[in-house]
């Protein structure tokens, strides 16, 4: 018999993290007609995470609120054991240290009611490495967003070697519950699905600008004028299998599967040298023309949630 509650009846949930993805979560609850109860690590920290939620909220709010959704229904804490103890969903944001993660799971593990569920936003550790030391390894699960969490619907989730199955099914439908598009994904791997797709884009534009063959403007503008606003609605994987029309994906790799072959990309990184890594900072600075990262950041959010606006209406 599953030990977790149906995923309907949670309406509390606890974040973990001051920073913009623990905030982003925080604001995504709210927002959904959660009651959030946000754990800092000190309440010095409150006015970082309120600015996250704040500037969050302008774009949930444009995308339309839930039932009972308020800020007023968030408490901020310091005090890790009363966060934990009201919640029906975990949801942590810790910084990305897998010494500082393995202690908050081992103290998770003793401390969080034994019938809910404790999801990492990890981008990159693995849940086998973080409850590494945790007494209740089987309830916790990898639950991966992508930033900004609050307008990105994406996260991916999967266990470690002693989570048990029961736990990743209870994340899924509580994700989807909340509004999210979840990936249960098969197996445990670095980077996930999505970040390591989004790495080797980033990879491949490292070596243009490394070897002089595009500047970061260059690159930015290929992507959002080619492949960028045809991802909002097909994938790679899509997109090549409905452009080779009656054939599909496999006129696609019988007519250039011996591309495949051709020195187009590579995917090893280059060396991060001095003289690339202030290509790169010149060329992002230029392309900002000294605006502040929030006024960027919200212009960010406002251009997504039009895009998602715009595929909610034609859905």
């Amino acid at each position: 018999m599953n030990m977790y509650r149906d995923v309907s009846a949670a309406t509390r949930v606890t974040t973990i993290g001051a920073g913009p993805i623990g905030g982003g979560w925080a604001a995504h609850f709210l927002a959904r007609g959660y009651d959030v109860t946000a754990h800092i690590h000190d309440m010095a920290e409150r006015d970082a995470l309120m600015a996250v939620i704040d500037t969050a909220w302008t774009s949930l709010a444009a995308l339309g609120l839930e039932r009972g959704a308020s800020r007023d229904r968030l408490t901020v804490t310091s005090d890790l054991k009363e966060a934990a103890q009201g919640a029906e969903f975990i949801q942590e944001s810790a910084p990305e240290r897998l010494d500082l993660k393995q202690a908050l799971y081992a103290t998770l593990g003793e401390i969080a009611p034994e019938n809910v569920v404790i999801a990492s936003s990890t981008s990159g550790l693995t849940m086998t490495e973080i409850a590494a030391d945790c007494a209740t390894p089987a309830r916790c699960v990898i639950g991966h967003p992508f930033n900004p969490p609050y307008l990105l619907p994406l996260v991916e989730i999967v266990g470690g070697e002693r989570t048990a199955s029961e736990a990743v099914a209870w994340a899924a439908a509580f994700y989807e519950t909340a509004g999210k598009a979840p990936l249960v994904m098969k197996k445990e791997v670095p980077g996930f699905v999505a970040t390591r797709l989004q790495e080797a884009l980033w990879r491949e534009a490292l070596h243009m600008v490394a070897n002089g063959e595009a500047t970061p403007e260059d690159i930015d503008i290929a992507l959002k004028n080619g492949p960028a606003p045809r991802m909002a609605v097909q994938g790679q994987c899509m997109a090549f299998h409905v452009a080779c029309g009656e054939g599909g994906m496999a006129t696609n790799l019988d007519q250039f599967g011996p591309a495949l072959k051709w020195p187009w990309t590579r995917l090893e990184a280059p060396e991060l040298t001095q003289e690339l890594r202030d290509r790169m900072v010149e060329g992002c600075d230029a392309m900002a023309r000294g605006r502040h990262f929030t006024d960027m950041a919200a212009e960010r959010d406002r251009r997504i949630v039009a895009v998602l606006n715009a595929l909610r209406d034609t859905a």
